[in-house]
């Protein structure tokens, strides 16, 4: 387990790095504020519940993954990240592509999480309704999100343009939804046998 400690240090070390450089002069500091507040509270959650319930290695890089986009996120604003500019001028593309990207980590990313509870702490058993039900997780967690979205445009007006990075598609919200979907999807699909094998040793070799 040791190798798995220096590997949890390390993601904890760098993204504080990440966190600071999100930071620092970012392009609207209310967008900040609303795109890696998630990343704080998930990083105190997960901090408070490691010597109770530790997660895989997966688990903890998934989630590491998730925190760099939503930094890298909230330090440009969704529709203004730099890379995915760039992709959308050179490719005559009709937005920047990048708060998509986010929308399937938001289902790629939690799919594994739920997957992981649900096996060691319910009666559920690899199979449909395992699959089912993280699904349904994963859904419910965006439909959630939405509807922060929308009470922060309710209350802020005009400050919430750059959070809702929807950039004039009236579709915005149901490509999110069905991009988180997506992601849990794709996620099941390809990461679940990983996944078994590494709650497999990890579960023999839990201290």
């Amino acid at each position: 387990m040791r190798s798995s400690y220096s590997l949890h240090i390390f993601l904890l070390a760098s993204i504080v790095s990440i966190s600071a450089w999100s930071g620092m002069h970012p392009h609207d500091r209310l967008t900040w504020y609303l795109e890696v507040m998630p990343v704080f509270i998930g990083l105190l959650v997960l901090c408070f519940t490691y010597q109770r319930f530790r997660l895989t290695d997966l688990a903890y890089q998934l989630i590491w993954l998730h925190a760099v986009v939503l930094l890298v996120g909230g330090h440009y604003t969704y529709a203004e990240m730099p890379l995915f500019n760039w992709l959308r001028d050179t490719y005559t593309l009709d937005r920047n592509y990048y708060d998509r990207l986010g929308h399937f980590f938001q289902g790629f990313v939690p799919a594994i999480i739920a997957r992981e509870i649900l096996l060691r702490n319910s009666p559920l058993n690899k199979g449909k309704w395992l699959i089912f039900i993280v699904i349904c997780i994963c859904l419910a967690i965006s439909a959630f999100y939405e509807l922060i979205e929308w009470r922060v445009a309710v209350a802020s007006g005009e400050a919430a343009v750059a959070f809702l990075a929807t950039q004039g598609d009236v579709w915005d919200t149901q490509w999110d939804m069905f991009l988180a979907l997506t992601g849990a999807i794709t996620s099941l699909l390809v990461m679940s046998r990983w996944h078994d094998r590494q709650l497999e040793v990890f579960l023999h070799k839990k201290p």
